[in-house]
This record gives C-alpha cells, structure tokens and sequence, in this order.
C-alpha cells in the first residue's frame, strides 16, 4: 500500500487560496473523485475502503487538487455499488465505520482538502426498512405512499401501470406479492428493481432527506454531489410515454414524463437554505453540486440560480467529439447560460460512468488518444470555472475493455446481457505500484485479488512510475494545477476568443494568458511568439502541433 509524504507544491495551497471578498472557495476549485472500492485498499479484502483513501491523501494533495468527492459508503447490498442505500446516515462495514469516516475529514482538512460526499435522493436499495415497510403494507397504506406503488393494467392487474422502460435496461415495474401470497401491485424503479424510485410527494421523503443532510454536515463534510439531480419528481399521473425505450436506448435521462419535473427545483432550493444556513453559522461555504442531465445548458441553468445549486456538472465537453466548432459551441453556450446565472460552470471530462478519456479519444483517432486526453486536460484547465477529475485520469488510464464476461459486476450488463454501456472498464482498481496485479492496491501480505481483475499492461500507468516521469500525464495534471493556484488569470473569470484557423481554438484568460488547442492532425502557427508556459505536447519555435494545448503569459493588446 502505498505512502506518499506531504509537500508543499509551488504556488498556494487550497487552504490559503486568497478570500477575494469572501468568493466561496467551489467557484473555481479542482476536485478529485474518488471511487472508493477501487482507490486503495487498506484491509487485504480486494476492495478499496475509508482507511485507504486517508492513506491516499497526500498523493491526492500533491497533486494540487482542492477537495474530493467520495462515492457512496453508506450500507449497501451493492447490487449498483452503494447507489442503492439502505442507510444513509452509516458507514458500510466493507468501507470502514463512522469514526474512520470522521478521521478522513478531520486529515483531508488538515491538508487543506474539502470533502464532498455523494447522496442519492431519486433512490434508495430494496433493503431500505422504509421499502420494507411497504412490501408488508396493504395497496395504499401510508408505508407505500414513500415509493410509486401502483396497481396494474390488465383484466387481473397483470400489465405494469405504464410503459415505461428502465435506464439500466428491462420495465420500469415489478410486481409484488401481497401479505396473502397473492400478486399484488406494482412498484417504479427507473434504474434497477433493487433500487425503488422514492415518492417526493409524499413530504415525509423531503424531511428525512432533509435529516441526512444536517448529520453529514454536523459531521464536517463540506457538500453534497447529489446523484440524479434532474430526478425525483415524475408526472403526478405517470402516463405511457411516448417513446418508451428512450431511457434504455439511450442509457440517459430523457423520458419527459419522468424526469427534469418543475417541482425538483423546491427541493434544491430548501437544500440550498439549508447549507446556508451552516454557512451562517460559521462561516464555512458548503456546496450542493448536481448530476443535472438536461438536454442545453439553458436548461441546466435553471438549477444553479441563485437560490438552488450552487453548481451543475457540465457534461457537454465530455460528449463533444474532437473538433474546435463542437468545443467551442458548448464552451459559448455554457459561459452564456450557465455562468450568466451567477454561478460558475463545472467542467468534466469524465466520471465513474463513462468510458476513460484516452479510450474515448482513442476510437476514431488512429491511436493518438493519449495525446488528445493530455490536450483535453490543459484546455479544461484553463476555463474559467470549476473542474472535476476522475480517479487515474491524472495517470493517463485506458478504459479495460476485455474483462471477462464472469468478472462483470455492473447491472446494466446483468439485466441486458450486453456489454455496452457497462461501466466496469473505468472503474478498475488503481494502479499504485509494481509490475503485476494487484500493484499495490491491496494491503501487504494480502493473497486476495482486487475486485475487478487488473490488466498486466497497467504496470505501465503505476503512481509509483508516473511519479517518477515528468514527462507523465501526472506531471502535466500536477503543473497545470499549480499554474492554476499562481497565476491570477486562471480560475473564475471570464475569457476572450482569438481569432485562429478553423480547427484550433485559441482564447485569453485575463491579462494575457493564452490558452490555445489544435483539433487538427498537422502543426500551425502558434497564436502568441514565445516558448509556451506548459504544453501538453512538445512545441517547436513558433508551431502548435496537431491535437496539442499549450499556454502561454504575454503581452497583448487590448481587445
């Protein structure tokens, strides 16, 4: 298991980041996710835990990052990896207990990181006492009325209540068995039948929720990543839709009829006097960010007014294909919409969800992939804004892609039986050091496989070995934060386009930081003289080579 002593890196640490009017530090902070059963293991078990990712801390600091964001730990079955709670004020026993969680807030502190743990309001697990209450509850007692419990269509109740289809595959429905063993109604689960859809409606869901929140708060964590933020509320009729399958085609959030409803904005906005109310207190911003997944960043906008979010993950770059027209177009129309409501965008590039940057790249790209990502990486950087970066991007991961079918854990390949979508390729154990599995992952002396086999070429994209290379995607990750922290253009703000060849984008940051991307394959003039600041390629004299970021300081004239 790995040890990585704390630095001070160049340029200020997050905790001495300057207050500029008390600007609340999640405006343009880095934040780290951590996806805790793959990042470090602790007890020998094969899967990652609290005690680990406290061991992990520094290496997380010297990166430069300013917080990180923990996946779920809450007791679970794990049928969707803790995204089916079924206590949410505990700690799994597989992850470690309250007095573990409480040590890595008060070390995570120490080190000047912010901790955002992720709540999950649109579900919880079949396990949960409160769904076990409804299954031994008669059709429309008050235990029901927490879920969508509904009879079914059908001269015997036999057809499910509508048509809706589930997000990880298969209807939207099952049926249950009532006390006497007969069938009886039907229960809503838009992603799993282990994870029943909650009813908003009934207030007693909002109360409780609102519970949770204050005990993680009283317990030091610095926000919330609210998981399927655009859910939570369906049509109060639940009518067919109609295009059914939308959800399941597509693996997103599309069907209008059950999600993105007017009435989830009253719930981020008492969330929202809730954190303030914290912030009152003593001072301390806390941050509601929303895994809001709405077509336009006009609609997104709508959840990070003033009284609701204080921010949204802006997804748009990371579904963009590689070309400057697509990039430019959603960075316009999120510095309009999303930061013209006061708030700041939240850039991603990836998540615990989707395919790992230097695959997704790497599919039409001939193999420069890597090299993409690396670019990738510098232009997000350098927006005004907040980012978000996924566990082992900063190593330069590929997605695995040939696990074998038996080691699969993810349910959209249990309930369709194909391995599109499935989500177990970027979710594989880290790399820490070593030249065989499990590379570190697992504590010394442990005979136990990490939960998800390693690949033998990931002794290529090891800590220990990117460490060591400062010609790694760790290095340039590192560097770019800490130009982040020292130079003042960087950050929130706002920027300038340049004019520049059809297949590059070049813009200014502030006084005279320049951020230029080459989309194209052949070098062109660089848009400033002068050898760049960091650069996620080499640059000759006076040349951007193709699929390649750099910044530079200069003077400029005014616009």
């Amino acid at each position: 298991m790995l040890a990585v002593p704390v630095e001070n890196p160049a340029g200020r640490s997050p905790a001495a980041r300057p207050a500029d009017g008390q600007r609340p530090w999640w405006r343009d902070a880095v934040v780290y996710q951590v996806y805790i059963r793959s990042f470090l293991d602790s007890t020998g078990d094969g899967v990652g835990d609290l005690a680990g990712v406290r061991v992990g801390l520094p290496y997380v600091r010297k990166l430069g990052v300013d917080g990180i964001w923990l996946s779920p730990f809450y007791p679970s079955p794990q049928h969707d990896h803790g995204y089916d709670v079924a206590d949410y004020s505990a700690v799994d026993p597989l992850y470690g207990d309250l007095a573990e969680f409480d040590r890595l807030v008060a070390d995570a502190h120490r080190l000047g990181l912010k901790v955002v743990i992720d709540i999950v309001p649109n579900h919880c697990s079949s396990a949960h006492p409160w769904f076990r209450a409804a299954l031994a509850d008669v059709p429309g007692g008050p235990a029901r009325s927490r879920f969508h419990f509904a009879d079914g269509r059908g001269e015997h109740g036999e057809l499910p209540p509508n048509n809706w289809r589930a997000m990880f595959g298969g209807p939207a429905w099952s049926r249950v068995k009532e006390a006497d063993g007969s069938p009886g109604q039907w229960y809503l689960h838009l992603f799993t039948p282990e994870q029943p859809d909650l009813n908003w409606r009934d207030p007693r869901v909002g109360d409780h929720f609102e519970e949770v929140l204050r005990f993680w708060l009283d317990r030091g964590v610095d926000g919330f990543r609210i998981d399927v933020a655009a859910g939570l509320f369906r049509h109060p009729e639940l009518p067919d839709s109609p295009d059914p399958e939308a959800d399941e085609r597509t693996r997103d959030s599309v069907n209008p009829l059950a999600w993105n409803q007017p009435e989830v904005h009253d719930v981020w906005r008492r969330w929202r006097a809730l954190c303030e109310s914290y912030t009152a207190h003593d001072g301390q911003d806390r941050l509601l960010v929303g895994e809001v997944s709405v077509p336009t960043a006009a609609d997104q906008a709508l959840y990070v007014r003033p009284d609701e979010l204080h921010q949204a993950f802006f997804f748009h770059l990371l579904s963009a294909p590689w070309n400057a027209a697509d990039f430019r177009r959603s960075i316009v129309e999120a510095l309009r919409d999303i930061a013209g409501t006061g708030s700041t965008v939240t850039w991603v590039l990836n998540n615990h969800d989707q395919v790992r940057t230097v695959t997704r790249y790497d599919a039409d790209s001939g193999g420069v992939g890597a090299t993409r990502a690396r670019a990738a990486a510098l232009l997000m950087l350098a927006l005004p804004g907040a980012a978000y970066v996924y566990q082992g991007e900063e190593l330069g991961l590929p997605e695995v892609l040939d696990l074998p079918d038996d080691a699969l854990t993810d349910p959209i390949f249990r309930r369709t039986g194909s391995r599109r979508y499935v989500r177990d390729g970027c979710r594989v154990p880290l790399p820490w050091s070593g030249h065989a599995s499990p590379f570190g992952f697992t504590a010394p002396g442990s005979t136990v496989q990490p939960w998800l086999p390693q690949p033998a070429w990931f002794a290529e994209h090891t800590t220990d070995r990117a460490l060591s290379d400062t010609g790694s995607f760790w290095h340039l990750y590192r560097d770019g934060l800490n130009l982040r922290e020292q130079l003042p253009q960087l950050g929130e703000g706002s920027l300038r386009w340049l004019e520049s060849p059809p297949q590059v984008l070049a813009f200014v940051r502030g006084d005279g930081m320049v951020c230029a991307v080459n989309f194209g394959e052949e070098p062109v003039p660089a848009p400033v003289p002068g050898v760049p600041l960091l650069a996620s390629a080499p640059c000759p004299a006076g040349l951007l080579p193709g699929n390649t970021a750099a910044w530079w300081v200069c003077d400029l004239p005014a616009s």
